[in-house]
């Protein structure tokens, strides 16, 4: 097939900012081009793909940037721009319709959904975030009713909060595992990745480190450096080692050298990126069963999950993580979340889209 796929609108690809989604879309273009389907790549400008996708097309735009939505008010409006990102992306996906077989959209927002009602062309949403517009929401209900198909989600437990979705389509997500270098270390020091900003719950884990007497190693993009702040403050000086932000051939180097991963999320979780890509390198992940880590970690075999803001069963928990042996971890990613495995999916269901567009 010929296939167009839009990136979310914040940050350029390479920058750290557009979350899961960058990882998402360079998996998901690597298996797409080893089976042999030609894709164009329409994201911000400045973007970069990862090697593995060097020979699909990318087209990248300049324009306004908005707010991410997870950083809004739930009720907010949006601010539709001619010249958003957003909308230039769009424009650009959609000036290929006559000589590509279907656009999947990876960005959460409003237009490419609303743009479904509108043209006869297949336009499919792999939906990367819960709930976190009332807007948004409403949109995906309207264009769900009229096209139910073209929706997919990251995981069960995320489709939930989309009520109206009654058959989720569930694609889970995928992994370049050549990428990821397994290492079977027992005695390294404890990790947490993600970007930093109140909703993934780096306090907990900083809480968790010091309860037991070490230091925890954090990768990420400090997106609220107030927020980042008040955490330095709250623990004593060399407790948490800030690491910034790496790509992904740098982070897993690094990670894989870790005796186990804290995953402390505030809210749903599509699905947990930081959680698999752990376990690829052989860490077994203790976390919140709160959103897609609970449907990842086989509990007692590749990790822990403990109740949602239960601090001390993490500490409990990550007393035993010894218990875990390294090689399930990889094992679990190896079957279920490959770059191919996440590509047949895909693949499967933009075939079943296309066929109700015949």
């Amino acid at each position: 097939m010929r296939l167009t796929i839009i990136s979310t609108p914040i940050g350029f690809l390479g920058s750290g900012r557009g979350g899961g989604v960058e990882l998402t879309l360079n998996s998901l273009v690597s298996g797409l081009l080893k089976q042999n389907h030609s894709v164009n790549v329409v994201a911000p400008n400045n973007s970069k793909l990862s090697e593995s996708c060097s020979s699909a097309n990318l087209f990248t735009v300049e324009g306004y940037e908005q707010y991410s939505w997870q950083h809004q008010n739930y009720y907010s409006k949006t601010e539709i721009r001619d010249d958003s990102i957003i909308n230039v992306m769009l424009e650009k996906a959609l000036s290929f319709i006559k000589d590509t077989d279907a656009i999947i959209n990876l960005a959460y927002d409003l237009q490419p959904i609303c743009k479904t009602l509108e043209v006869d062309y297949p336009v499919l949403h792999l939906i990367s975030m819960g709930d976190e517009s009332l807007e948004i929401s409403n949109i995906i209900s309207k264009v769900y009713s009229y096209y139910p198909f073209n929706f997919a989600f990251h995981s069960k437990s995320q489709a939930a909060d989309y009520p109206f979705i009654k058959e989720p389509i569930v694609l889970g997500n995928g992994f370049e595992l050549s990428k990821y270098t397994f290492q079977n270390r027992k005695e390294g020091p404890l990790a947490w990745v993600g970007r930093i900003a109140p909703e993934k719950g780096l306090e907990d884990a900083a809480y968790v480190a010091n309860e037991i007497g070490e230091k925890l190693n954090v990768w990420g993009v400090i997106e609220d450096q107030d927020y980042a702040s008040k955490i330095i403050d709250s623990y004593p000086y060399g407790q948490i080692c800030w690491k910034g932000y790496l790509q992904t051939n740098k982070l897993q180097e690094e990670l894989g050298k870790c005796r186990a991963l804290i995953n402390t999320p505030k809210w749903n979780e599509a699905y947990g990126n930081v959680v698999v890509e752990a376990m690829a390198c052989g860490v077994p992940v203790v976390a919140y069963k709160r959103g897609g880590p609970g449907e990842i970690i086989q509990h007692g075999e590749t990790g822990f999950l403990v109740k949602a803001d239960d601090k001390e069963s993490l500490v409990l928990y990550l007393k035993q993580i010894n218990n875990i042996k390294r090689e399930r971890c990889r094992e679990w990613v190896e079957n279920n979340a490959s770059s191919n495995i996440f590509a047949e999916k895909v693949v499967s269901w933009i075939k079943r889209v296309i066929k109700e567009y015949e």
